[in-house]
């Protein structure tokens, strides 16, 4: 399959290193902001061709699908577009800046029956699997507790004064939006729907969310997900069933895995897996495209879907508004009266 990749970042690196892992892959094309970058990251790993447009990029005839990781808010607009010329694609989490846009994304994908993926690395690796298969050791399943919380390099900067765009609301970014997502994903896929969904956070001046937690009541357990990019926590995952406990070292890994017993037992049900955990959603893209399928069965749209629709209820919650919402004509955004109140509850969690 012939690729070419929208987003020339440290997760495009990772993302090239890793399918030059999975038979199949070949790197055809570049998109950059600007045709010195978009040079020397062809050049880098041996690009043939290189673009500074998304749309000359994707109907040139030189590529079969796109790895879109660009910054979120331009997620489906690139999509759709990539989608209308025929491609198939794979694109970043989060899928879109909201649920609005993942509907017309859906629909965009059916429209011109294309492969569409949002690129959760997490769920696609054996140890997710693991947790699947082993589920039923743990009795009637009680509690989910996942935890995601990284300082990140750029709230350094922030702090002086510098709002980059991992602070910026302008590109739908966010704690929840970038990292909380491996959090509440996973419990989507497992768990399905919740009955309801409880949110908190702080909100930074500048009209993120810096970290946040998020309860999922379901009908017999709930889930407990915190996300953080202002603070960092060492917390493993759990799923608390009433016969055994899982305990999983870290959510967005997945690199061991533990059920621990009431009686004192411990298993160790860990699956060896590469380091390089995108060389399962490339294997997997890759796989479904061959194939003639136009979704995974894990990374389904109907897992997008829902996690999106939670995540946009979560910031109506939290207080957090992406102009992405209001270009669309979003029905989350709060206006008048509300919006005010969120300006007072920003200044309150600041």
């Amino acid at each position: 399959m012939r690729f070419g990749v929208i987003g020339t970042n440290w997760i495009t690196e990772e993302f090239i290193q890793a399918g030059h892992t999975v038979e199949g892959f070949s790197l055809q094309a570049v998109c950059s902001r600007t045709l010195e970058r978009a040079k020397e990251f062809a050049a880098k790993f041996a690009a043939p061709f290189f673009y500074t447009n998304p749309a000359e990029m994707a109907a040139s005839g030189q590529i079969d699908a796109v790895y879109i990781a660009s910054p979120n808010c331009f997620h489906a607009e690139q999509a759709i577009l990539c989608m209308s010329l025929g491609l198939h694609v794979l694109c970043e989490k989060p899928l879109a800046s909201n649920a609005d846009e993942v509907e017309a994304m859906l629909a965009a994908a059916k429209k011109h029956d294309v492969l569409l993926m949002e690129a959760v690395k997490s769920t696609l690796v054996p140890n997710f699997f693991t947790i699947q298969d082993h589920l039923p050791k743990l009795g009637k399943i009680r509690r989910f507790i996942a935890s995601n919380c990284q300082y990140s390099s750029r709230y350094d900067a922030y702090r002086a004064g510098e709002v980059l765009r991992a602070f910026d609301p302008a590109y739908s970014s966010g704690a929840l939006m970038d990292i909380g997502i491996y959090c509440l994903y996973p419990a989507i896929v497992l768990f399905g729907k919740p009955e309801q969904v409880k949110a908190e956070g702080v909100v930074l001046a500048s009209g993120v969310d810096g970290e946040g937690s998020i309860l999922l009541k379901y009908e017999e357990m709930d889930a407990i997900l915190s996300f953080s990019k202002i603070t960092t926590s060492y917390q493993p995952a759990e799923i608390q069933g009433e016969d055994a406990t899982m305990v999983i070292d870290k959510i967005n890994h997945l690199t061991r895995i533990e059920i621990r017993y009431r009686d004192g037992r411990i298993e160790d049900v860990t699956r060896p897996q590469t380091p390089k955990a995108m060389h399962y959603e490339i294997r997997e893209f890759i796989r479904l495209a061959s194939a003639g399928a136009r979704e995974s069965a894990t990374n389904s749209h109907a897992a997008s879907r829902l996690t999106m629709e939670v995540m946009d209820e979560a910031r109506r919650q939290i207080g957090v508004v992406f102009p992405a919402d209001l270009r669309r004509g979003s029905k989350h955004p709060e206006t008048g009266k509300n919006e005010q109140n969120r300006e007072a509850k920003r200044d309150e969690n600041v």
